[in-house]
């Protein structure tokens, strides 16, 4: 007996240890705010030699990039033929030269530009500081202002402020004739000649042609433009309640389409010059467009081509239209039975004037590259192939018949979601790794594609720069390894990656874990997700960073995670379609799953109190998680939400939740859905937010309060399409600590906010 009684005591004894940690340290204090609020002024700068991207110079083997320095950043130049590396100009003479002529104060290492660009045979550089373009010698160091810069414009676009008007003629490529439009039709005449005749008939305010889309034929025969009929032009209205210019509110409108509305369309129209006459185009094959894109004529003249997307997004080909019959047919035909993703995995090029098209495509499960014979619309081979995706195309080599590419997801049981990058032969042999450290990879290439910067990093890894010879992969010079040595000794630590199955217990869902700087493994600690789970990409955190923001909100006494679950991009086409119709979902089973994962591994980990973040498609999502999931999500806020489909822009919206406008758009709705709000709820939505109508966020404050709902509403004034500015993160902050931690934030009013 006495034996188990000094058992049970020592086990008291534990109990009594690992619940005293809990007692001394207290959470969402003063200190912790302010810890919080000074993370990035403590963490900033203190990651030496972390260089930025390598930036080629014309068509050398010289190349400049910028790194960290302690007190701030220097240019390095490299010679990759002599493998010399130098700073690129004498800091100290530009900063002082600088300083005079601008009347500031710079020094050496705090130049108040990002990037340069050699001019004058390399004797100078030039560079932005505000709207102002300035030259440095490099021999004298004067430094004078070229004046302000040029702001690029489209050609047919109004014209900017140092633009000039749109052009009124586009002239032939032999430059005897001249196309024009007038009264909505497209007309011809002679170079510098009087007489002019019409090509259309069929113009009108309401279906015309337009000059930018008009495209010669390269023997100057044929014209090819584009025929638009106007749809709905759907207006959203803007008071701006406190202007910085005036007293009173202003008015503002902007144009927004939004899904299911009547949208214009552009039909693609043939005309022959010496005929004078326009022939007809078959348009069975794009009847319902929601694009036809990108006229473009093979070189010898014989037909020109287009994109078409059809209405819904199912369904995306390259048109070919025979200049002499006005004949139509389907060079590539992409059909899916959910979406073809247009707006992130298309990619085109073409080879020997068409006669083959390097097309992107998803059609086996996994996003990768084919070679088409152009001539028949027959598939040649598949160039890339496997249980990965490619992620972009840098470069085909015609004359070689290489392409060079981006790629994830190729070796197991590493994070699939890191870029690497490869060359491969177009009949699909020859696969070649340029990159190989296990870590996410950024490539720079020379022109002439014999050297590459390869810079690579993890969140738990520094970033290392280095230069290869492509021919051997060989790495041919270090450039940089940033040093955190200081980073390290002032807290700093990176944050977890955490891996767990999926909803259907074998994909794997990948993520992140931040914790507070003062951590304490014996104490429980409430959990917050940043979430955003916009199908257009995947968004947990792969490379190095000195700060993130989740650290910041970690410091006030929470663990702060991200993952990505299914429906988010980056992954095989199986993943990804999960959110088809279906935006709703948010790849919550995945996120539920995950978390709980991480409790049963760290016991800490207090999955009965989890709170959720998100702003834009991250504010539609983190209010789906109180009305979905409110057994698992007890807080949320939510700022500039696109809170139902329907009221959201129309590329994004159409392009995941399908056309035409069906049920399943108000089974995602947070509108429709608002009378299941359990939890506590901060809504933040800006007045001005000109990407999201911020009468979104108020019609679900609208459908609360008919639903008697309890929740906190912030309107940001002059606010824009985010999470409110530093007012609005201490408001999210103080939500969090005041509903996860069941502790009164501190009170502003009294003790003025510094942030």
């Amino acid at each position: 007996m006495m034996k188990i009684a000094h058992v049970a005591a020592r086990i008291l004894i534990a109990i009594l240890l690992l619940a005293l940690p809990v007692q001394l340290l207290a959470q969402g204090t003063a200190a912790d705010y302010e810890r919080a609020k000074n993370l990035r002024s403590q963490t900033q700068g203190l990651a030496y030699n972390n260089p930025g991207p390598s930036t080629w110079i014309d068509k050398t083997h010289r190349f400049w990039y910028r790194k960290t320095v302690k007190g701030g950043h220097q240019f390095v130049l490299v010679n990759a033929d002599q493998l010399t590396k130098e700073p690129a100009f004498d800091h100290d003479k530009l900063a002082a030269s600088l300083s005079k002529a601008a009347g500031e104060s710079y020094t050496g290492i705090t130049l108040p530009f990002n990037s340069i660009t050699f001019a004058e045979n390399d004797s100078a550089v030039e560079f932005q500081v505000g709207e102002t373009r300035w030259q440095c010698s490099l021999a004298s160091y004067a430094c004078r202002s070229l004046g302000p810069s040029e702001r690029p414009r489209r050609e047919g676009g109004p014209p900017g402020p140092m633009g000039q008007a749109p052009p009124l003629f586009k002239a032939s490529p032999d430059g005897k004739y001249e196309a024009f439009v007038r009264n909505y039709n497209l007309f011809l005449r002679v170079k510098g000649a009087k007489e002019e005749f019409p090509l259309s008939h069929d113009g009108s305010e309401g279906e015309y042609y337009s000059l930018p889309s008009v495209q010669w034929s390269p023997d100057s025969g044929k014209i090819a433009a584009f025929r638009t009929r106007t749809g709905y032009k759907r207006v959203i209205h803007f008071i701006e309640s406190s202007p910085t210019d005036q007293l009173q509110p202003k008015y503002s409108n902007r144009e927004y389409a939004k899904p299911g509305d009547v949208i214009d369309v552009n039909m693609p129209a043939l005309f022959d010059v010496a005929g004078r006459k326009q022939i007809p185009v078959d348009n069975r094959l794009f009847a319902n467009p929601y694009a036809n894109l990108q006229i473009r004529w093979w070189k010898d003249s014989r037909a020109f081509t287009f994109e078409h997307n059809q209405r819904g997004h199912k369904v995306f080909r390259i048109i070919e239209v025979d200049a002499r019959s006005g004949s139509v047919r389907a060079i590539v035909n992409e059909e899916s039975p959910t979406f073809f993703n247009y707006s992130g995995k298309r990619y085109r090029y073409d080879l020997g004037d068409g006669k083959e098209i390097v097309w992107m495509s998803e059609r086996d499960g996994w996003n990768h590259l084919y070679l088409y014979d152009g001539t028949s619309g027959a598939v040649k081979n598949q160039i890339t192939k496997g249980p990965w995706v490619v992620r972009g195309v840098d470069k085909v080599d015609e004359e070689n018949r290489v392409v060079w590419f981006r790629a994830s997801g190729m070796y197991p049981g590493k994070d699939p979601y890191f870029v690497h990058y490869y060359r491969i032969n177009l009949d699909g042999t020859g696969l070649t790794a340029l990159t190989d450290a296990d870590a996410n990879h950024a490539v720079q290439y020379s022109d002439d594609m014999q050297f590459y910067v390869n810079t690579y990093s993890r969140v738990d890894l520094p970033t290392v720069s280095e230069l290869r010879r492509a021919s051997d992969r060989k790495v041919v010079m270090e450039l940089e390894r940033a040093d955190i040595q200081d980073l390290v000794q002032a807290g700093w630590k990176p944050p977890e990656v955490f891996v767990a199955k999926g909803r259907d217990g074998v994909t794997d869902i990948w993520g992140v874990i931040f914790r507070p700087r003062n951590f304490n493994p014996a104490q429980k600690y409430a959990v917050i997700e940043n979430i955003y789970a916009g199908p257009q990409g995947s968004f947990v955190p792969k490379s190095f960073s000195p700060y993130n923001s989740m650290q910041s909100l970690a410091e006030l006494g929470f663990i702060v995670v991200q993952v990505d679950g299914m429906g988010t991009s980056n992954r095989s086409k199986a993943f990804h379609d999960v959110c088809w119709q279906n935006l709703g979902d948010a790849g919550f089973p995945d996120r539920k799953l995950w978390h709980q994962a991480i409790a049963a591994k760290y016991p800490y980990y207090d999955i009965t109190r989890v709170g959720i973040y998100g702003n834009s498609a991250g504010g539609q999502n983190s209010l789906g998680a109180l009305l979905f999931h409110p057994e698992f999500y007890k807080v949320a806020v939510s700022s500039c939400g696109c809170h139902d489909n329907r009221m959201d822009k129309i590329w994004w919206n159409e392009q995941w939740m399908g056309y035409p406008i069906g049920p399943h758009y108000a089974a995602s709705s947070n509108v429709d859905n608002a009378h299941k709000l359990q939890g506590r709820l901060l809504l933040i939505v800006g007045e001005m937010d000109t990407n999201v109508d911020p009468a979104s966020t108020m019609q679900v404050v609208n459908a609360l309060i008919k639903a008697k709902k309890y929740f906190d509403l912030l309107v940001i004034p002059g606010g824009g399409h985010g999470m409110g500015g530093e007012y609005g993160e201490l408001k999210r902050n103080d939500f969090f600590v005041k509903h996860l931690l069941g502790v009164n934030p501190p009170d502003w009013n009294r003790n003025a906010v510094s942030q």
